[in-house]
């Protein structure tokens, strides 16, 4: 059981709550494609949870590796990008249209992009030393917390399509913005 509190090992106790997030994030889309949301929005919530903890293990063990840098920016991707826009598509964007669905999917689009603009972005500064007390652009789990509000305002009737639209713009700009978000 030594490898679980090892640097060197791939399947250390850090990775493997990255890995965890990986599962949650996994089982959350399978539950969209079923249109089972509220389940997949626990499960994204869960692995959530893991992504906060799996970190705080890393610096508490000193567990760090460039396998667990890149494997936490792939759970984020698929967690906290690709998870909530596939979420929106599946329960919002399938209602619209004509021009708004062929807008609402090139806006799906570039969230993805951006994401995962940001989150390589994220790992060269992070290898270069630059991650300070700050973040630059909403952080992707922020933004992903964003989207999740979007769709609840969607659910509840505050927010018609077209704004979850644009809010999602809004959203995947701030992810590559200059914004300064406090790093925890």
């Amino acid at each position: 059981m030594n490898f679980l509190y090892s640097p060197k090992s791939h399947f250390n106790l850090a990775n493997l709550f990255t890995m965890v997030n990986i599962t949650c994030g996994l089982a959350a889309t399978y539950l969209i494609t079923q249109n089972d949301f509220f389940s997949a929005i626990v499960f994204a919530w869960i692995g959530g949870a893991f992504d906060i903890f799996d970190g705080k293990i890393a610096r508490k063990f000193k567990l760090s590796n460039e396998f667990g840098i890149q494997l936490d920016s792939f759970a984020d991707f698929l967690s906290f990008v690709l998870v909530p826009v596939f979420l929106i598509f599946q329960a919002v964007y399938t209602h619209l249209e004509g021009f708004w669905f062929v807008l609402a999917s090139l806006v799906s689009i570039i969230y993805v992009i951006s994401g995962l603009r940001r989150l390589i972005q994220f790992n060269i500064d992070a290898e270069a030393g630059e991650v300070g007390k700050f973040f630059v652009g909403v952080p992707t789990p922020l933004g992903a917390i964003l989207l999740w509000l979007v769709y609840l305002g969607y659910i509840y009737g505050l927010l018609p399509g077209v704004v979850v639209i644009a809010l999602m713009a809004l959203i995947g700009w701030l992810l590559n913005s200059k914004v300064k978000v406090p790093h925890p």
